[in-house]
């Protein structure tokens, strides 16, 4: 009823909040996984999974399942760990821009921590133009940022979708200026914001100003504006997604990319090949319903 195979399923598709997401980075078909949900539920007679607008999400039960899989996996991979043969020790220095760092702390560095107990993982957390010029000099084994802030070649690079979004109880008058939350310089984001709004021809002023995306979430919700974030960071039950514009579908991709030393030993490999995996789950999502700014 609870093998590994069908919790792990379980748990990638409540990390992706999608079907179809989930599927695609199994490599499996949409319908498979589907048919998989349905025999754990009937199994274990309880609903796990409710639609939403934006995929779907875990029921009451589906949470307490959730916890249970975490938990039986990382188990799993401890007990794996420790009766390997290979240990892998010493120190990689990881460099994680901070929207990264939302997403692949929790998952991918808490899992490489347990498979690799004597691992030191020295985890620098900054903005993206800062990791690549400190990158160049050498501070780096490993590091996750935006391709365009690095001057190297990356071993894997993904998109990720950034969506205009303010508080849900907000009101956006197109006669008025529109009120926009910013992030600090240096930061591509910010770019890539100021660009949309001149392509869109929108008059706008600069409420916000942070470097912080706890603080830019909380401004949102604030209804001081709108701002930039991925739909990984939205909060359904504070926030909507918005367009600026007709000819705008609501939504702005983002390159990232994955760097890592040419020369790499076990710890370096090892901790690469577990940062892909949990890479999958910033991969660009489906698309969310927007209304207009």
């Amino acid at each position: 009823m609870l093998d590994p195979a069908s919790l792990r399923m379980f748990v990638s598709v409540c990390q992706h909040g999608s079907l179809s997401r989930a599927a695609a980075s199994a490599g499996r078909k949409q319908s498979a996984l589907s048919a998989q949900v349905r025999r754990l539920e009937d199994a274990l007679g309880q609903r796990l999974l409710r639609r939403t607008g934006r995929g779907v999400i875990p029921t009451t039960e589906g949470e307490l399942l959730l916890g249970y899989a975490k938990r039986l996996l990382a188990i799993g991979e401890a007990a794996a760990a420790h009766l390997s043969e290979r240990k892998v020790t010493g120190t990689v220095r990881v460099g994680l821009s901070e929207d990264v760092a939302l997403a692949a702390l929790p998952s991918a560095m808490g899992r490489l921590k347990r498979i690799c107990p004597q691992l030191h993982l020295n985890i620098t957390v900054d903005e993206g133009t800062i990791l690549g010029e400190r990158w160049k000099n050498g501070d780096f084994d490993i590091a996750i940022g935006a391709s365009s802030a690095f001057d190297a070649e990356p071993l894997h690079t993904w998109d990720i979708e950034l969506n205009w979004v303010c508080a849900i109880d907000l009101d956006l008058d197109s006669g008025q200026p529109l009120d926009v939350i910013v992030y600090a310089e240096p930061c591509s984001w910010r770019r890539v914001m100021f660009d949309a709004l001149t392509s869109a021809d929108r008059d706008y002023r600069v409420t916000v100003t942070s470097s912080n995306i706890g603080a830019i979430r909380a401004a949102v919700e604030s209804g001081l504006g709108v701002a930039l974030l991925t739909p990984d960071s939205m909060s359904e039950t504070t926030m909507k997604a918005v367009r600026l514009s007709d000819e705008q579908d609501g939504r702005l991709v983002v390159n990232y990319g994955l760097f890592a030393r040419h020369v790499r030993n076990d710890n370096i490999q090892a901790t690469v090949e577990l940062l892909r995996e949990g890479l999958h789950s910033l991969t660009l999502p489906q698309r969310v319903s927007h209304s207009k700014a």
